[in-house]
């Protein structure tokens, strides 16, 4: 990185986190520095690596917005012109060296690099359930993982203890250890978890929840061919299903009907909500593992282009001064994939 460049890089960061956590709901205020410590310390510290999401690697896709996007949002990305896009194919947690073939989490983010300079980032999950519903929670679930001085292990009364009074924090890992493993980037869902409003031309604002869902459809490793495949698998696999053009994801809007929960990042839509598509997502190259254009991107998921509102979840108000900070100190180690 430019060294001149560096501080002010490090400075908007700063107001970044500032401004995000001004301006959250006072029950999203949980200190972000101290979010992002429970973070390393639940994950270990690994310099130059983001927080959450460590193992990665970035791509260039293409979007392009359909006609039931636009029917329901004013938003430029679903013009039907190409929109480029900036991805990041990770797999969940701190560390850098986590296991391809392991039932975790795997994830999607992606900048849409709109017109007139407009933005839209997002952070998407291989689960339809986030881990915690309320920054409070995750904050004291990742407490109660923080390794003991002595033992290097969690002390596993505290664990207990935590979850038994905060059992929402296992729904995630219930329903990842009940998929297989994912066969590929390019073949798990990516849902947004949280619930965003759509505002058309006439003011008129559409609630739900998305999913990107590959082209084809899904597939899974069963166990035995999880384990041949061994712990670094997916970034060559991503690219030779990229290289063969089949890496495609339909963006899928669950529509919100009234009564239905929007400010839950646990709780799914009914599963008979109507489903609308509002474009194409396309994959068209991949990075090597160590540079890509998302180095130093955060994927702020309240990053919103006109025509997207994000709703009252006290999580997605949350992410975004976290993730500043977490930028903040990669930028400062030299950040890496």
């Amino acid at each position: 990185m430019n060294k001149f460049l560096e501080p002010n890089i490090l400075a908007l960061a700063a107001l970044s986190a500032a401004a995000s956590f001004s301006c959250a709901p006072v029950f999203a205020q949980v200190d972000p520095s101290q979010m992002v410590d429970a973070f390393q310390n639940a994950n270990g510290k690994f310099e130059g690596f983001r927080r959450s999401g460590a193992k990665g690697v970035c791509a260039t896709a293409e979007f392009i917005g359909s006609a039931e996007g636009r029917a329901l949002s004013t938003s430029s990305a679903f013009n039907g012109k190409p929109v480029p896009v900036i991805a990041r194919f990770s797999i969940g947690g701190g560390n850098p060296r986590a296991a391809d073939n392991a039932k975790s989490q795997r994830n999607m983010a992606l900048e849409f690099d709109l017109p007139g300079g407009e933005s839209w980032q997002m952070g998407n999950i291989s689960a339809p359930i986030f881990g915690a519903v309320t920054p409070q929670q995750m904050l004291g679930r990742l407490v109660s993982l923080t390794p003991d001085a002595e033992t290097k292990k969690p002390d596993a009364a505290k664990v207990k203890e935590f979850a038994d009074a905060n059992p929402e924090v296992l729904l995630q890992g219930k329903y990842f250890a009940s998929q297989p493993v994912p066969a590929s980037f390019g073949k798990v869902n990516f849902w947004g978890v949280h619930a965003f409003a759509f505002v058309n031309a006439a003011g008129s604002k559409q609630y739900g929840k998305w999913v990107f869902e590959p082209v084809g459809g899904t597939q899974g490793l069963s166990d035995e061919e999880a384990k041949a495949k061994g712990p670094d698998f997916l970034f060559d696999e991503l690219r030779q299903r990229v290289a063969a053009g089949g890496v495609a994801f339909d963006f899928n809007l669950q529509l919100a009907q009234a009564g239905d929960k929007l400010d839950s990042a646990i709780t799914p839509l009914p599963e008979e909500r109507k489903k609308v598509t509002l474009g194409r997502l396309t994959v068209k190259a991949v990075s090597p593992d160590a540079t890509g254009a998302c180095l130093t991107i955060n994927f702020n998921p309240m990053v919103l282009p006109k025509g997207v509102e994000a709703s009252a979840d006290p999580m997605l108000a949350a992410r975004a001064a976290p993730y500043a900070v977490s930028l903040g100190r990669r930028l400062v180690e030299g950040p890496k994939q």
